[in-house]
């Protein structure tokens, strides 16, 4: 299941839009794509979403970025190639393709299922490079992918609603199953209304749960409520509020990466309760980490990555049964720029979503 570096073959023209240095700028771009072998799909791609890890990709935010930069890692298409060797696939099938495009088939992690723990893992677009090859994400007109790496897609879903599935969704979707956070009746604390965030709680109201959406702004009160069907809404600097939640969740999942206290989210926590980290931190400033406060009730902070192949494509037809999509915002190739200063201050609800098709053009 490991995949081929672009620089291994290169039959395919591809398209799209790269970065060429830590401005993070995205301008027109010619490159190649593999040629597609017998496991191998190849996609037109259809729609890409913008996640804020490509924002921080493309300005070099973790001094691991490789240029030219092609972004993008929710990724929809229709299926236009197919190698001797594939079975899910078939020629106008719509496709995903998430974080991940290879992996060493081998390990333990590959074996059960949990690619994305995988230490030989290939991102879609290149995060991590030994040998300083490149990967070229989805910001482009074309992928080709080994079928292994692609989601058959449901049909009922919108391909620009369920783009942020590939990526939000199952970063969600993965830590509530495998934490037991899924039970109806459940109470679940949801911490930032983002673009994680927001796919959260349509997740956890879809298994039976109740959910509060936990922010530091009163302004996002009625989309949680009102728009997105949650249960309840805590201002996190609202003392009051949060003394009256108190021991009152089973769960929380905490979207958030800006630094922010664990002490008062843990105590929200029921005994045996678990919070679980998704938003990555700054490397450079560790988290304190308020011990005494698990001791009391015996609670559990954890965190979790994407999840594995099995799993993603569990979440969309999971999706694809109860019509949970993102909320987006759809824009043409040319508005990529003005959208990821937009992402960077926050200015999206509640995901950017590329219109390749209709928008990527040559000319």
């Amino acid at each position: 299941m490991e995949a081929s570096q672009e620089k291994v073959q290169s039959d395919h023209k591809a398209f799209g839009w790269a970065a060429t240095d830590s401005s993070g700028l995205l301008s027109p771009f010619h490159f190649a794509r593999r040629s597609n072998g017998d496991d191998d799909i190849t996609m037109r791609i259809l729609y890409c979403g913008i996640c804020h890890t490509d924002l921080g990709m493309l300005r070099n935010h973790h001094g691991i970025s490789l240029y030219p930069l092609v972004p993008g890692h929710e990724i929809v298409g229709v299926v236009t190639q197919v190698g001797s060797k594939v079975h899910k696939f078939k020629v106008g099938d719509k496709a995903g393709v998430g974080t991940m495009i290879g992996s060493c088939g081998a390990c333990q992690n590959c074996q059960d299922d949990l690619e994305s723990y995988c230490p030989s893992m290939t991102t879609t677009y290149t995060m991590f490079s030994p040998d300083g090859s490149i990967n070229y994400g989805g910001f482009s007109d074309i992928l080709v992918v080994n079928e292994h790496f692609a989601v058959r897609f449901p049909d009922n879903l919108s391909p620009e609603g369920g783009a942020p599935l590939l990526c939000a969704g199952i970063t969600v979707y993965s830590p509530m199953k495998h934490f037991g956070l899924t039970q109806p009746g459940m109470h679940l604390g949801v911490v930032g209304l983002g673009g994680l965030g927001h796919v959260a709680v349509k997740f956890a109201k879809a298994f039976g749960m109740k959910v509060t959406v936990i922010s530091t702004s009163l302004t996002k009160k009625n989309a949680a409520l009102a728009e997105l069907g949650a249960d309840s809404f805590l201002v996190s600097h609202d003392s009051e509020q949060m003394q009256a939640a108190l021991g009152t969740m089973d769960g929380i999942i905490d979207t958030v990466s800006a630094p922010h206290a664990l002490k008062p989210l843990i105590e929200l926590l029921k005994r045996d309760g678990k919070l679980i980290m998704l938003g990555a931190p700054d490397m450079e400033k560790p988290t304190d980490l308020p011990l005494y406060s698990l001791f009391v009730g015996r609670k559990v902070i954890s965190a979790s990555l994407t999840g594995g192949m099995r799993e993603t494509q569990e979440m969309m037809e999971f999706a694809g049964k109860h019509n949970i999509s993102a909320d987006v915002e759809v824009i043409s190739m040319a508005d990529v720029n003005t959208a990821i200063e937009r992402l960077a201050k926050g200015d999206v609800k509640y995901r950017f979503v590329i219109d390749i098709a209709n928008s990527l053009s040559t000319n």
